[in-house]
């Protein structure tokens, strides 16, 4: 029997990940059986199982592409040296996913609704698991502390108040975020723009940024 080529074997890894976030946000991860999986990707029930442990390992894949879409632009500042405000963090981050499809690391065109419902699901398993709890809290800590540094360069350039904590600042970056991802997912959040404009109003009206400036482009 042939060896299968490590092309091979990534796209049927990413086919099998599609399958999940489609039988995921259709139907639900407790509702959603590894006999699903292999159905909606059209391969063998057992097949799932050579690419991964589980639903958690998937979910934890899943999610871990839409906060990486989210929260990539922000390391991109950091590594750049940009001064950014806090809205302007928020704003670069709600980027990726603001529109109605996206793509995912393997190239392929998702729909971002799919890609959101995912990673609320994904919350209500980190109470439960305490391993998957663990990985994402340190995914966490490595976005926060970037947020952290980013607030610290503005401080510097004079864009943000120095009279912001840029660890307790960086907590409430994470919180719009995630607040947009479920505003977004579950209550039918679509102005996007209108949101992110509202985002600085709201934030400048609090002290939080030096001045209103122009949106980033």
């Amino acid at each position: 029997m042939p060896r299968i080529t490590p092309a091979r074997r990534e796209a049927n890894r990413a086919q099998i990940i599609a399958a999940a976030r489609r039988c995921f946000a259709r139907d639900g991860f407790h509702q959603t059986s590894m006999p699903d999986i292999a159905a909606e990707a059209g391969v063998a029930v057992g097949a799932p199982y050579r690419y991964f442990t589980g639903k958690d390992e998937l979910i934890l894949e899943i999610a871990g592409e839409v906060f990486r879409l989210i929260f990539d632009p922000i390391g991109r500042i950091v590594s750049a040296g940009e001064s950014a405000t806090s809205a302007d963090l928020v704003e670069a981050a709600m980027a990726p996913v603001s529109g109605d499809e996206v793509a995912d690391g393997a190239g392929g065109v998702v729909p971002v609704d799919e890609l959101l419902r995912c990673a609320v699901q994904s919350w209500g398993e980190l109470l439960r698991n305490e391993a998957m709890r663990q990985r994402a809290h340190a995914g966490f800590e490595g976005v926060r502390r970037k947020v952290v540094d980013a607030l610290r360069a503005g401080q510097r350039a004079g864009a943000v108040p120095t009279e912001l904590d840029p660890d307790r600042g960086s907590r409430v970056v994470m919180a719009l975020l995630h607040g947009f991802v479920l505003q977004r997912a579950a209550f039918g959040l679509e102005d996007t723009a209108g949101f992110a404009h509202e985002v600085r109003l709201a934030l400048g009206g609090a002290g939080v940024l030096k001045s209103e400036g122009p949106p980033r482009g």
